[in-house]
């Protein structure tokens, strides 16, 4: 299941592809450019949130081995 900064990663990215696209529409080199910086930072955050996830899902397994 994902997590926080993996849903808000997502968004980030959605919301910098949409600047990218408007800015390639307009002929405008700032929005584009923020939209692929937003996109940049989208993609780390939800990085961030994967590791996240997967310790938790680690300590989890550990959790469950130690019960048995």
């Amino acid at each position: 299941m994902w997590n926080k900064d993996e849903v808000q990663g997502a968004f980030e990215n959605a919301k910098g592809k949409a600047k990218e696209a408007a800015g390639d529409l307009t002929d405008d080199e700032q929005l584009k450019e923020e939209g692929q910086n937003q996109q940049a930072v989208g993609s780390a955050q939800q990085t961030v949130g994967k590791a996240r996830r997967k310790v938790g899902e680690a300590i989890e397994g550990v959790g469950k081995a130690v019960k048995q």
